[in-house]
């Protein structure tokens, strides 16, 4: 009678290794890394902290009062970031005529045109006050977006939020009459919100500038403006600046 044959012998009596096995804890254990891990990375990112830090293909550019930022017909290579401050973007007309076209402030991007394949600047971005502007390469901010969907989400929404407000805008320019127009602008201006509670504007905006954003001349804002300032709408000085009231809301929605 031949030998009983043991479990590792083969048939040749070769002996077979044992294979070791994987307990369900280790297995358990295994198959959860990759999804813990892909979690734990999307709550690292941050995309406050992002756009508040230097880092790789973005760094902090403080500028001065009246001081540029890019001009039109600078190459378009990076995405702009206002951490504080107020900058002011411009085009000028090729018979030499200036227009300004927004007034941005702490928390909105500008100059996004070159992630659309716009190889020069169509506008000029000019510091109103002293600002912190987060410089983002071109590069590195389509990493970001394609990368970290938060702040795709982010930046999407704010691109749809300023799309609405040029909807609003070309409206108020077909419908509305120039004094609506110039109430609407200083609400705008002053992130009006908090009912009762005046909030200042830029400071030191000109006359002229408000008429070239509304589509008027000089002396009808010059008009407008006092007007409002005597029936309570708006207080200004040279030491203090100026302030909207809410009360001028009854401009905008008076028929």
């Amino acid at each position: 009678m031949s030998p009983a044959r043991q479990p590792n012998d083969s048939p040749g009596g070769r002996k077979i290794a044992r294979q070791p096995t994987i307990g369900p804890t280790l297995q358990t254990q295994r198959y959860a890394m990759g999804p813990r891990a892909g979690a734990k990375k999307a709550r690292d990112f941050d995309p406050h902290a992002f756009l508040a830090t230097i880092g790789e293909g973005r760094k902090s550019v403080p500028f001065q009062r009246k001081q540029g930022i890019f001009a039109q017909g600078d190459a378009a290579d990076a995405v702009f970031y206002i951490q504080t401050g107020k900058v002011k973007l411009t085009v000028v007309s090729q018979a030499g005529k200036e227009a300004t076209i927004g007034i941005l402030g702490d928390g909105d991007f500008f100059g996004e045109g070159s992630l659309a394949g716009q190889a020069i600047r169509m506008d000029s971005a000019t510091a109103m006050t002293d600002c912190s502007v987060l410089r983002i390469d071109k590069k590195a901010m389509m990493e970001a977006l394609h990368r970290e969907h938060e702040f795709s989400d982010l930046f999407v929404a704010y691109l749809l939020a300023r799309n609405i407000r040029y909807e609003e805008d070309l409206v108020d320019q077909l419908f509305n009459s120039s004094e609506k127009r110039l109430a609407r602008i200083l609400l705008l201006l002053a992130h009006f919100g908090k009912e009762g509670k005046p909030e200042p504007v830029v400071p030191k905006i000109s006359q002229e500038m408000l008429a070239e954003m509304i589509g008027t001349t000089r002396s009808r804002v010059s008009f407008f403006m006092n007007r409002f300032r005597e029936l309570g709408f708006i207080d200004y000085d040279a030491a203090s600046g100026m302030q909207v009231h809410s009360s001028l809301l009854n401009v905008v929605l008076h028929d």
